[in-house]
Parts: C-alpha cells; structure tokens; sequence
C-alpha cells in the first residue's frame, strides 16, 4: 500500500526581479514588462502528519469556495476569497498514519450551475482505491448523495461537460467511461481508435478535458506519450497527438476549442500549445528565462478560463515551480511570474473562473493562492 501511495505521488510526483520571499526560501517573484503581476494571497495548509500530498485544486463555478483534494483520501473547501476552511469531506481523524486512511482522492470537478438539478455546491470526486470510486458530495450538508464503483479501476481524472449534462472519467485501465448526470449511470465506453491513425491509450490516464462546446468530444493524456480526442458518436479516438507525457492534470483545450495545451513531464519542450484541427504543434513555450535558467518537469497545465484564454499556468517537479504566461496574438507567450524554489513538487494548478486568482497545490501538502493584479 505504501509503495503505491509512493508510486501514485510519483506519477503525479536566481536571480528574479521584483520578487517577494515567503516561507523557507520560496518566492512569489513577477518578472517582463508587462502590466500583470502576482502576489500571495494566502496558503492553507491542513496539517497533516505525516504530510498528505494535495492532488487536486480547483475552484467552484461562481469563485465562492476552492476545493482541494490529499493523498490520505480528504477533501477540504475553502472560502476562495479569505482561506478560511468552511467544509471537510471524507477526512480522517488527525494525526492517522497514511496506511490507515482512504487511498488518495486523486481528482475533484464542481458539477456545473447550468446543470438541470436545482441543488448547487455540489463536488465530485475520483479516488485511487483498487475498486475506484466516484462520489458526489452535497458540500454544505457533508453528504455524499451518490456514489458509483469501477471495478478493478483505480481513477486519476474525470471532467464534466459544461451544461452538466453528462461527466467522463479515466484512470488506471485505460478506457473512458461516459455517464449521465441524471440517471448517474455509466452510458458509453470509449476504447481503442481506427488501428491507421489512432490506437487508443496502452497506458495510465491521467488527465481529461471535455471540448468547451462539443459534448462529444473528450480530450485525454497519460503515460503513453499521447493525447487521444475521443467522438462518442464513433465510440474510438479519431486523433491522436504525439510525444506529450502526460503524469497529472496536464491537458487543456482554449476556450474557443482551436487549441490544446499539453504539460510534459521531461526537461525538453515540456509546456506546448497544438493546433486542434490539424494535431500538430503551434507553439512550445519556452520554459527558461533570464529569470531562470532550468527548466521544469510539468505534473499540471491550465489555459485561463477567459474568452481568450488569454493566460497560462503550470507547474511541476525538478525546479519546483508554477509560472504565469501572458499569451499574445501572434507572438509567444511570456512569463509574468512564477512561485520559486517550492521545498517540493507541484502537482495541481487551477484557475477562477474570473481569472484574478489562481491555486497551486503541492507535494508538500500545502496549498498558495495567488492573486493576479
């Protein structure tokens, strides 16, 4: 069990201007000179001991509160605006050694207020136990209102579409499974591709994003070195992208749907843009600066979620770090700051839904929300 907590966490596992020191050494430095910047905001931390990875962050659809996910199964929400924990959900009692707790909750989605239900605030969760669970939680009453079992399935990723109507998840045996949100049952598997262009996934699935406008068209990345675009009118991936090592929530498509961003765990062209419609690569982001020279190995990658899509984060592991980019018509993006020299990786990143504060969660159990100004 140990050894695959280690495994699970592995997989997932100078010289700035202007910067602001935080504590033991890390840094919120802003950098270029353009007009964004970015400054602390605050950091949570649960506390626990020994220390739980934080696996996934993310904000709820009206900014109201951040969720976040560990290694020792818990899932705490917090008031975005001051940090203040308002919920906890399947936690265990402090001070539990990690052997002892819920395998780790390895990703969240906030179901979206457009979906047809009237009750709001409600989280879904996957987890990595042997036989994966799915679980809905109603956050304000600490209810879990529903809960569905993939045998055999330890789950790493799962997204919704944005009208709610249906969600998607992957993991540890390669297919994706499609359901319903109303009936809450699973209606489509989707394996396997054409056999010309595309195969499928033969590894882990480690991230997964629904087209912004096409519910039938889902988005996947993982250990294989490929990201699949699935068509669940097809029930096969009808493309493939190539060279992308996916080992977190790494894949993103732009708000308009014409481009994907890819975050690769390696030194070399780890952060990428691709055109969608050809599958090839439009741009690679350049990692190093004048700010810093190594380069970062990337567990997470995340377009802005505004209209433009008009800001990138990511983060990962070597140099510890989670840059901010500026995209701009015609040009590459640049860099206007980043969280430095982190005493472990970065394994999570998620924008507001306005695009004024970002989370990064780490390795180190510790979540730092930023505020972009």
């Amino acid at each position: 069990l140990d050894r695959f907590r280690s495994l699970t966490a592995g997989a997932m596992a100078g010289g700035y201007g202007g910067a602001m020191a935080i504590e033991g050494g890390e840094e919120v430095a802003s950098f270029g000179t353009g007009t964004k910047r970015i400054r602390s905001k605050y950091t949570v931390n649960p506390g626990y001991a020994p220390v739980a990875d934080c696996f996934c962050v993310r904000f709820s659809p009206d900014d109201q509160y951040l969720a976040t996910s560990f290694a020792n199964g818990a899932i705490h929400v917090y008031s975005a605006e001051t940090g203040r924990q308002e919920f906890l959900l399947n936690g265990s009692p402090p001070n539990t050694e990690l052997s002892q707790t819920p395998l780790p909750t390895t990703q969240l989605r906030w179901r979206p207020h457009t979906a047809a239900s009237k009750t709001q605030s409600v989280l879904i969760s996957v987890n990595a136990e042997f036989d994966g669970q799915i679980m809905q939680w109603h956050i304000k009453s600490g209810k879990c209102l529903h809960s569905i079992v993939e045998k055999g399935n330890q789950i790493f990723c799962l997204d919704y579409f944005n009208d709610g109507s249906q969600f998607a998840t992957a993991g540890k045996d390669r297919l994706l499974r499609v359901y319903d949100e109303a009936t809450k049952r699973q209606v489509m598997t989707l394996q396997g591709g054409d056999m010309k262009e595309t195969a499928g996934h033969s590894n882990r699935i480690f991230s997964l994003k629904y087209h912004p406008d096409d519910p039938n068209i889902i988005l996947s990345g993982g250990w294989d070195n490929t990201v699949q675009v699935w068509d669940t009118r097809k029930g096969i991936s009808v493309k493939s992208l190539w060279n992308c090592y996916i080992c977190g929530d790494a894949v993103d498509i732009s708000s308009d749907g014409r481009q994907i961003l890819t975050g690769s765990w390696r030194t070399e062209n780890a952060l990428q843009i691709w055109d969608f419609a050809s599958g090839k690569v439009a741009q690679t982001v350049d990692w190093e600066s004048a700010s810093s020279k190594s380069p970062c190995m990337l567990f997470a990658a995340q377009f802005s979620k505004d209209p433009a899509s008009s800001m990138i984060l990511a983060g990962g592991s070597q140099e510890n770090e989670a840059k901010f980019f500026l995209r701009q018509p015609g040009a590459a993006p640049v860099p206007f700051g980043a969280l430095v020299s982190m005493p472990k990786p970065v394994f999570t990143v998620d924008w507001s839904i306005g695009g004024k504060y970002a989370a990064v969660g780490s390795a180190d159990g510790q979540v730092r929300v930023l505020e972009v100004v």
